[in-house]
């Protein structure tokens, strides 16, 4: 090959093709989400949806590669009053050059497809859009005609995919939320809004049901499912599983943090029998189902997958509006254990409606607030609790304002001063959940506080 030649080709490869840029909406160079070339997406490319008065009635998947400096980018463009884009999976269509796996499964899904060509994608951003109705009796348009979506399907799922965010998105009205499978890795939702979710009368449905390598939940907002559906808030089966800085209100359960069932990849990830859940404010509602805050362990039945590790439940602020019983932690199995430390567990009715565990399991707490008459457990305890020395006790733990919701602390709170120092670890304790959907860094001071919330000035 002559030198000149040689030369070219070499520039030819040293050149960079430039990250493109896609716009859809009013008066955009595209007018519909299917117009979007999904199906060649490359490292940096970011598609803008931008608000519009309407929905955007379209379904797709994200088969494609970023990388860590070069994600690929969907993101939602909010008009002046902030509200943002909407996708909606009624009368849903798909773009032709797309064929994927289980299109009844979800509104936006990532990874599992034929065309594309099958890959495992990797870093992909999908920011700032409401994303809804994927559940039946909601239809839309398939490969073979009109197809109606399935009883679990998912405004955004996860089937396969590493380095994944979702952030700042409304996701509602389908049976379940956000939903990711055991071939996802490394998944950060985080401000997002997830409420309004699960089918009627079943239980296998919820807000959120993630089964995850690797995978944080931080300030968020959860709030009630759809009405007549019993299924729970969060309800996880990862390995790995960080809960920090969400607001979670109503659900059978607040927290469903149960085993991997039929998954080696994640029973054998070393974080599995490790979970952290700490800085969250968890809401009980009259008649939200299930007395328990927390499940954690397992409720397939085969005790040899359930988690059987620990639960580090650190500066929560648990509040229970029943008028009945609220039972705080159920442990699967007597191989499950809790360390809590810093908690605010107030409840509206007498201190003998709250009991800390179901029975079985081991329970260390230290510093936290309870209502007084609090009990050890509903019926017989059966495992272990220590720490209870430790613990304040009293009729209210001085929250400014309960019935607006502002669960800061009062100056004259005995919890302002109450709490004791984090253990060395992976973890610390350096931001707060605003309501809502926001987030700042805390500010501790010389003095642990009891709960997720600090003091006011």
């Amino acid at each position: 090959m002559p030198r000149f030649a040689s030369l070219c080709v070499f520039f030819a490869l040293a050149v960079s093709v430039p990250a493109a840029v896609y716009e859809v909406g009013p008066g955009k160079p595209l007018t519909e989400v299917e117009q979007v070339p999904w199906e060649s997406l490359l490292p940096g490319d970011t598609v803008l949806i931008h608000w519009r008065t309407e929905p955007y009635r379209s379904k797709w998947v994200i088969c494609r590669e970023g990388e860590k400096d070069k994600p690929i980018t969907v993101q939602g463009v909010p008009d002046a009053k902030g509200q943002l884009p909407v996708i909606d999976g009624r009368n849903a269509v798909t773009r032709k050059e797309l064929d994927f796996w289980g299109e009844a499964r979800s509104v936006i899904k990532i990874g599992g497809a034929n065309i594309p060509k099958d890959t495992m994608p990797r870093h992909i951003i999908l920011e700032n859009l409401e994303v809804r109705s994927a559940r039946a009796p909601y239809e839309f348009a398939g490969r073979n005609g009109k197809m109606a979506y399935a009883k679990n399907a998912a405004s955004i799922s996860i089937e396969k995919g590493e380095q994944i965010t979702v952030r700042n998105c409304v996701i509602r009205d389908s049976g379940n939320g956000f939903l990711t499978s055991f071939q996802s890795k490394e998944i950060l939702l985080e401000k997002c809004h997830i409420y309004d979710n699960g089918i009627e009368g079943s239980i296998q449905e919820h807000n959120t049901y993630t089964a995850s390598q690797g995978i944080t939940f931080q300030f968020n907002r959860y709030g009630p499912l759809r009405a007549g559906c019993p299924g729970n808030n969060l309800k996880d089966r990862s390995a790995g599983t960080i809960v920090r800085y969400n607001w979670l209100e109503g659900g059978n359960r607040q927290l469903d943090l149960v085993e991997a069932m039929d998954s080696e990849i994640l029973r054998n990830d070393p974080r599995y029998h490790t979970t952290w859940v700490y800085g969250n404010v968890l809401l009980e509602r009259e008649g939200d189902g299930n007395s328990q805050i927390v499940h954690y362990g397992g409720d397939m039945g085969k005790l040899a997958q359930y988690r059987q590790g620990t639960l580090y439940f650190y500066n929560n602020t648990v509040v229970s509006t029943r008028t009945d019983q609220t039972m705080l932690f159920r442990l699967s199995s007597g191989e499950e254990q809790v360390d809590a430390r810093n908690n605010i567990v107030y409840v509206t009715g007498s201190g003998k409606s709250l009991s800390i565990l179901d029975g079985k399991g081991r329970l260390a707490l230290q510093n936290c607030w309870f209502k007084t008459g609090w009990a050890n457990a509903r019926g017989l305890l059966k495992g272990e609790i220590t720490g209870r020395e430790s613990c304040l006790i009293g009729d209210e733990p001085g929250f400014v304002n309960l019935t607006r919701q502002d669960l800061r602390l009062k100056k004259e709170s005995p919890a302002r001063k109450g709490g004791v120092p984090w253990p060395k670890g992976p973890h610390e304790f350096t931001r707060q959940y605003v309501p809502h959907q926001q987030t700042k860094e805390l500010a501790l001071k010389e003095n642990w506080f009891i709960g997720a919330l600090p003091g006011v000035e």
